[in-house]
């Protein structure tokens, strides 16, 4: 019988332990009477057990998995102890780096925080370096700006946005589509990734170019890492890809393969701001580098569950461009939000 690993008896450096003190108590704001559900594995499990640690000192009950004890990775399902544990908790984490086609395993554990309501913290591919940086964010403000950028893109009809790198896009905004803040604050309301720092919805329809000369993301982003010297351009034509092209041949066809796994796989299903002002840099880590300020937009699952987008993908890609100029329109005139990747909104 394999004897499952305590993270409490887990060390860890004390430079984790402020980002950890910031998931725990200011983005899920754990009460002691409510339970959690950790989940990590062998790669993470030193932040995972910084993050056990301050669900020690909330006085919370608590139950850790790590995911290689339970099934053999990369995991085509969520272990059955995990899924039943999350049964009875009112918050969960995911803390792992992730493997190549796990993308069903996370569906299927976001199923059920989708269904209970649970608040979720998805910290996919966290880092140490994402620790002592995006996750020390203030997330107060973060969320303040979050709030204001989400009150002006629920009143726009359209986004339009360029950049330096050569950066030319459209997009029309669905009305009966919802635009959410994910801000590092969670709520029942919709899950999210940590660090936080993003205003998404589905878009209505994206027409023109895309440069990405941040990252690409899922497990494509560690193997490519920042492509400022290398972009990926993307043609999107009436919401899907209509060509790539990348100095990076290997990358080129990576991405082009990816984006075509089923049916939707080369739609626009996420069309994203970051507001993460903590965060300055692209570090070639998708789950912070998304919420840098600028654009993202994402191909593949539109998250319908909470977006209202009716269909749906076995795959979903974040890109990620830089230095940005954004307009939002509403059919009398523009407001630009951000000049050169710098907001024109104060937190």
């Amino acid at each position: 019988m394999q004897v499952m690993t305590d993270l409490r008896s887990v060390q860890f450096p004390e430079e984790f332990r402020a980002g950890a003190r910031n998931a725990v108590t200011a983005c899920l704001r754990i009460q002691p009477s409510e339970k959690v559900t950790l989940i990590t594995d062998e790669a993470t499990r030193e932040i995972a057990a910084a993050i056990a640690a301050e669900l020690e000192m909330v006085g919370c009950r608590w139950n850790g998995f790590v995911l290689e004890e339970l099934a053999q990775r990369p995991l085509k399902d969520m272990p059955k102890p995990v899924l039943e544990d999350m049964e009875s908790s009112e918050v969960s984490i995911f803390a792992v780096l992730v493997q190549p086609n796990e993308l069903q395993s996370r569906m299927q554990m976001t199923d059920v925080v989708n269904r209970r309501k649970m608040r979720h913290a998805h910290m996919v591919n966290i880092t140490a370096e994402v620790m002592v940086q995006g996750m020390r964010a203030d997330f107060s403000a973060v969320d303040r700006l979050s709030q204001k950028v989400l009150e002006k893109v629920r009143a726009a009809k359209y986004v339009r946005a360029t950049s330096a790198a050569g950066t030319n896009i459209f997009a029309d905004l669905e009305p009966n589509y919802k635009w959410f803040k994910t801000s590092g604050i969670i709520s029942p309301e919709k899950w999210g990734n940590l660090p936080g720092g993003e205003c998404f919805t589905a878009p209505g329809e994206v027409n023109g170019v895309f440069v990405v000369d941040g990252v690409v993301g899922d497990f494509l982003c560690a193997r490519f890492g920042i492509l400022r010297k290398t972009p990926l351009t993307i043609h999107i034509g009436h919401n899907r890809i209509s060509s790539v092209e990348c100095a990076n041949k290997e990358l080129e066809q990576a991405f082009w393969a990816y984006t075509h796994t089923d049916e939707n796989s080369d739609r626009v299903g996420e069309f994203a701001i970051g507001t993460n002002i903590g965060v300055t840099r692209v570090i070639g880590n998708i789950l912070q580098d998304e919420k840098f300020p600028g654009i993202h937009i994402a191909f593949g699952d539109p998250y319908g569950a909470h977006t209202g987008a009716p269909w749906k993908s076995t795959t979903h890609i974040d890109v990620v461009g830089l230095e940005f100029n954004i307009w939002l329109g509403d059919g009398k005139g523009e407001e630009q939000i951000m000049s050169e990747g710098k907001f024109l909104i104060e937190a």
